[in-house]
């Protein structure tokens, strides 16, 4: 579950400096790397996994034995052009690729393929919502220009072993199939940045493009950064380099924008750089200069012919792939299930953003509220109530071990007013705890005898033995201190371990004391 996390120390930073940073403004642009989710590479029928045995996945091509010849993935196309669609891209008739040059370990051929001056997409927009629980009051819209969607294939991965003092090379990930979206620089910090990364996440993932997580790799972000006085061009940017989550996207943007802004302020000059993200440290740190452009070399890929697509026809076949075919296979995107949320559930755009950024959260929520006139209720359980007790035992609802079974007994225990809502919070956590399918809430709640208690005479002796009990606490109720009514029905629930229905004590706590 991705939180987007403000540190102190910045926000202290930003209070301190803001008369003398306000003459500056902050540009931000993405480029992002995502691992298309097919079962073989972009040209070899080597498998594509994560986790497999080191050097395990690796094909005569990816290990770039002289002789060897690419073949193009069909699915990685498809869903390539699916992703572009989705981001309403303009699909290009026909694309090529490129050999972009440049010697590493972990790239055997000394090149990558990739499609650098003819893209498989371009001109596209993303929509999304900025929204953050306890910094935005109100989430707000924005857009970002998309410039071009390629296709390439990934390099391998090198393994740094500090005992030993030596580098090793792991080829699995050589010829992975990747989609870059390169996105114009039209962001403003790192919490739009995050956002933006966020809404691409769930597009990929509703259209099963990309599993999306980014923990394991499969979705990648590099930033690029700059600031410069209002009005004035593009200045000099750093590039952070393959940051593996939503939190990191936020935080690198942000300390960036911060570091730039002291380095100005105190005289200094900002030099083209690669820098990475430190979690640990929450700084980003230098790599590499930019100051000689390195020369990639691109030239046309000699052993793959132009990708031709048919822009026009349904008709799809083994050589030409149609595109108005895979439009017709787009579902229902993040954007339109806020707005469906919004206007068919009278959902606060906060909750739907917070429902429609947790893809289970959203199944859960889409079953539970077949009733509709509880819909808002039922979003504020789930907000509220599962996703804070997740947090607490540190969880993710991903890994959420409570059913929808187990769900809709517990919500309708609650609506029917069995039980209270301390109960209802309690009966998670139980849940959690026993991490079991088949036992259900009922059952919990008839063993630890937490089922609510409704009748009027039993809460009325109850009542009456409370006044009895807090003699100051009436006093001072008769007084004219009405708000001391909280405290006594305080009192109560506590000693009556939360079974009383509450609304009910409230009513009958006033008239005992109005006697």
């Amino acid at each position: 579950m991705y939180r987007f996390i403000y540190y102190k120390s910045l926000r202290m930073c930003n209070r301190s400096h803001s008369t003398s940073f306000n003459k500056w403004e902050s540009v931000v642009g993405l480029e992002v790397h995502a691992l298309l989710n097919t079962d073989s590479k972009l040209f070899s029928g080597a498998q594509n996994t994560f986790g497999g045995v080191v050097n395990s996945c690796v094909s005569l091509f990816d290990a770039a034995i002289p002789g060897t010849l690419p073949v193009l993935n069909r699915k990685c196309v498809e869903l390539g052009i699916k992703t572009a669609l989705a981001l309403s891209c303009k699909v290009n008739e026909v694309s090529s690729f490129d050999r972009k040059h440049y010697f590493y370990a972990d790239l055997p051929a000394g090149y990558q393929i990739t499609q650098q001056r003819a893209p498989l997409a371009s001109d596209g927009v993303i929509n999304f919502q900025v929204f953050t629980p306890g910094f935005h009051k109100k989430p707000y819209k924005k857009s970002s220009k998309i410039k071009q969607i390629q296709l390439e294939q990934d390099s391998g991965k090198s393994l740094h072993d500090a005992e030993l003092k030596r580098s090793l090379v792991d080829l699995n990930r050589a010829g992975a199939p990747l989609i870059e979206v390169v996105f114009e620089p039209d962001l403003q910090d790192g919490e739009e940045a995050a956002a933006l990364v966020k809404e691409l996440v769930l597009i990929v993932q509703r259209l099963g493009a990309c599993t999306g997580r980014m923990e394991e790799g499969a979705l990648r972000v590099d930033a690029n950064v700059s600031i410069r006085r209002p009005g004035d061009p593009l200045s000099t940017r750093t590039e952070i380099k393959n940051i593996g989550s939503i939190r990191g996207v936020a935080g690198a943007v942000r300390y960036e924008i911060e570091r730039q802004k002291t380095v100005l302020e105190n005289g200094g000059r900002i030099i083209n750089e690669t820098r990475a993200w430190d979690a640990v440290g929450r700084a980003t740190i230098p790599m590499r200069d930019k100051e000689v452009v390195q020369d990639y070399r691109y030239m046309p890929e000699p052993n793959l012919p132009p990708l031709r697509v048919n822009l026009k026809s349904k008709h799809d076949t083994q050589h030409v792939i149609s595109v108005p075919l895979i439009q017709e296979q787009i579902p229902e995107l993040p954007e339109s299930s806020r707005k469906n949320l919004i206007e068919n559930y009278q959902l606060r755009p906060e909750a739907a953003i917070q429902i429609v950024n947790e893809p289970i959260l959203l199944e859960y929520f889409v079953d539970l509220a077949e009733e509709r006139s509880r819909a808002t209720k039922i979003a504020n359980l789930l907000i509220n109530e599962l996703l804070t007790v997740l947090n607490k035992n540190k969880l993710d609802i991903s890994d959420c071990p409570i059913t929808l079974r187990q769900l809709k007994e517990l919500f309708k225990l609650f609506f029917d007013k069995k039980i209270s809502l301390e109960v209802f919070k309690n009966v998670l956590d139980e849940l959690l705890i026993s991490s079991d399918s088949d036992i259900m809430p009922s059952k919990i709640i008839q063993e630890k005898n937490w089922t609510l208690i409704s009748d009027e005479t039993e809460i009325t002796k109850f009542c009456i033995e409370i006044i009895e009990n807090n003699p100051k606490l009436v006093k001072q109720y008769k007084e004219g201190k009405v708000k001391v009514l909280k405290a006594l029905l305080g009192v109560m629930s506590k000693n009556s371990q939360n079974k009383f229905d509450m609304s009910l004590a409230s009513r009958i706590m006033e008239e005992v004391l109005k006697k």
